[in-house]
Formats: structure tokens, sequence, C-alpha cells
């Protein structure tokens, strides 16, 4: 692997390019709902160009293509390591932003304002840029990067990474593990997450006799809203107390259960015949048995006499593990380690494209190199700093390096 150092006038000039790509690509208004993709491919036509990398787009899905760049190793037939971030951003409600959320503005404190700064366009422009410097320093890797961008990871990417890692386009990719998205930190630990909570959306339906509203009927929807209701409020409490009692988790450590919606009645005066109430639960992959949890939900709803069906039921996910029989998580905590990074590993308390990944069996690392930042993903004047930004991109530099001539264990 040859190496050489870069000018200060190089460094300046690629610190630069990726500011102004960066901006370019948050430029673009890839955003939720109906996304149409085409200026987003024109864009990474524009780089792999630039950087004399192939280029492959698939579509799965109709529509809603995946653009994988390459960049082909000494050992090619070494298991490759995949670089994903998705294209897409949620809406914005742009009354509440103090700049244009598509205008990429540089303020006077050298932030800039865009959605997808923080989720996740920072991240799939530092992978870019990353290859670009270290091209330039003649480095060299072992392993082939595939660095894939992906469609409609904000709702779900039922049509884009999960629909994906089950095509014969990916297992041509012959991917040994994976990096994607992470979370900023607002202090100078950074985020690194190894697992995913499942999604659980609970309809309960709390049927009972109707009548007029003057009387005290027995058996009504209402007071079977109310005991599962309580059940239910009650274990959330459990779980709250569990983070006061385990200063050392985080969210993604606990069942979150939230009610999010509550339908039924045709009027003030009439008890209805049926009440529904929805409930939103995330469910760690440690800690929690998960058929045991299914138990006791079903068991509190035969307590209350109503029914329960859900609408999505995510199976638990292993996490990747962190120790030394990962070679890649080796790796990359030598990486850290050397740049001197702290690092906070956790469960995420949301959901990425990661899960689809680790779902078949690949390692994934969620990683994105943001501390000393609010944490500002989907919120309204959403910001990443421009020194943050080019630091991120030195730090996947020495991440690349190491995980892309990780050695394979012989036997």
């Amino acid at each position: 692997m040859f190496s050489r150092q870069l000018s200060a006038n190089q460094k300046a000039d690629l610190d630069s390019q990726a500011i102004n790509n960066f901006r370019a690509y948050l430029q673009i208004p890839s955003v939720h709902p109906n996304v149409n993709y085409d200026a987003c491919i024109k864009f990474l036509e524009n780089q792999a160009k630039s950087l004399n990398l192939p280029i492959t787009i698939v579509s799965p899905v109709p529509q809603k293509p995946i653009v994988i760049l390459t960049r082909v190793g000494t050992e090619p037939t070494l298991p490759t390591i995949l670089l994903n971030s998705h294209m897409d951003v949620v809406p914005v409600f742009e009354e509440k932003w103090a700049h244009k959320p598509f205008s990429a503005d540089i303020d006077e404190h050298n932030n800039i304002y865009a959605r997808g700064s923080q989720d996740m366009k920072c991240v799939g422009i530092q992978y870019l840029e990353a290859v670009r410097r270290l091209k330039k320093r003649g480095i060299t890797l072992k392993r082939t990067l595939h660095l894939s961008f992906v469609p409609d990871e904000e709702i779900g990417g039922f049509d884009g990474m999960k629909r994906f890692v089950r095509t014969k386009d990916f297992q041509d990719l012959n991917v040994g593990a994976a990096l994607d998205e992470g979370m900023a930190s607002p202090t100078d630990e950074f985020a690194l997450f190894y697992g995913e909570r499942c999604v659980w959306h609970l309809k309960i339906h709390c049927s009972g006799r109707p009548g007029h509203g003057s009387l005290l009927l027995d058996n009504t929807a209402g007071e079977k809203a109310t005991h599962i209701l309580n059940k239910l409020f009650a274990f959330r409490n459990q779980e709250k107390q569990k983070l006061v009692d385990n200063p050392s988790w985080t969210l993604g450590d606990v069942t979150t259960v939230n009610l999010t919606q509550i339908s039924g009645g045709v009027q003030a005066n009439v008890v209805p015949p049926e009440l529904l109430i929805t409930f939103d639960c995330r469910i760690p992959p440690e800690h929690v048995n998960i058929a045991t949890w299914e138990e006791t939900v079903n068991q509190w709803c035969k307590e209350a006499g109503v029914w329960v069906e859900y609408p999505v039921k995510q199976p638990q996910i292993l996490p990747t593990k962190l120790d030394n029989s990962n070679i890649y998580w080796v790796a990359f905590k030598k990486s850290t380690d050397k740049l001197g990074l702290k690092l906070k590993p956790q469960i995420f308390p949301g959901a990425t494209d990661s899960r689809n990944i680790r779902e078949i069996g690949i390692p994934v690392i969620g990683f994105s190199p943001i501390n000393n930042t609010p944490i500002l993903l989907d919120d309204h004047d959403e910001y990443l700093g421009v020194e943050t930004f080019l630091k991120g991109i030195e730090i996947y530099c020495g991440i690349l390096i190491s995980v892309g001539n990780v050695e394979e264990r012989s036997g």
C-alpha cells in the first residue's frame, strides 16, 4: 500500500470540493412523499466520473433505483465492504425553518443548514470524499468497497434495501460487512450502533355493550379500554424506571410503548360498541424474550376482554457482535482508537436499513462521525458544521484503510 502526503494546497482544494459536493447533494429535494430520484442519479453519475469509478444502477422496484459505486480492491475475491447511505429525506415544514431547507446555506458560525445534513446525506458524501482522498494519496485496499445509495429508507426501505438484499445483484457484491448511518452526539463521544429494536404495532379492539350515554352500563368498550391502557402504561413506567436504575443504558435497551391512535364512537351521548386503540412498541434485541412479551400482551388482552392484531410485527434481529470474533469490528475499533475517538456502543432507538442487512447475517456498524452537535435528524433547521463534516471525512479515511485491509482468518 503506497501512501503520500497531501500538500496544504491539495488539502484545501479537496476540502473545498467536498463542501461543494455536499451542498450540491443537499440542494436536491429528494423529499417524501413521491420522491423523484433522477437528480440524485445524475449527481452520483458525475461523482463516479470524477472518481473514475464504475457505477451500477439496479431497480428491483421501478422508480426506486439503487446506485452502487465500486472501488475494486487488490484482492477482489475477498468479501467486500458495503458503505451504505440513503438518498431520501423526510418532509419539511418550511415555515419553521430559519433557512430554506434545501438551500444548504452556510451561516456565520460555519454551519450548513439543509434537510439531510445529518440524516444522512453527509455520510454518503463523506464516503465519496474519503475514497477520493485515498486515491489522491495513492492508497490501495485489499478489499473492494461498494458505495450504495438506496431509496425509501425513511418510509421503511421496503422497496429499497429490504428488497435489494434478496436479489442476485446484492449476492454478487459478496458483502462481508457493512457500515451504515448512526446519529449525532451532543457530547465529545461518538455514538456507535450495533443493533436495532424491532417494531410492533398493537391494534387493540375493545368491544362492549353500547347504549345511551345517560346509563351506567356494564362491560362497555370504555371500561375494557381503560383496563388495557392501565396495563400498558404501568409497563411503560417500569421501562422508564429501568433507565433510571441503569444509568449506562440508553433508549435502545428498553421497550418503548406509546399510545398513538384512539378511534371509535359516533357522538357524545352514545356509548360506542367498539373503541380501537393503537400502540407503537419498539423491542430491543437484548434483555427481552419476544415470545414472553407476546404472551404477556395476549394475557392482558384476555383479562380486559379485548383482542389484539399486529399490523406490524418485525422479528428480533441479532445484533452485530462487538468482540474478537468479528474481524471487522476489531479493525474498526483499531482505527478509531488510533484516531483517539471515544465511542459509545448502543442499540439504535429507531430503525435504519442496517436491520435489513443484519437480517441476512451480515455484520453492520451504524456510525455517523458527528459529535459535539445537537441531534437534529428530522427536526427543523437541521444543520451540520463544516469542520465536523470535514473531520468526518478524515475519520472515514482511517476506518476504510483499517477495515478495507483486514485479513481473513484461516480456518
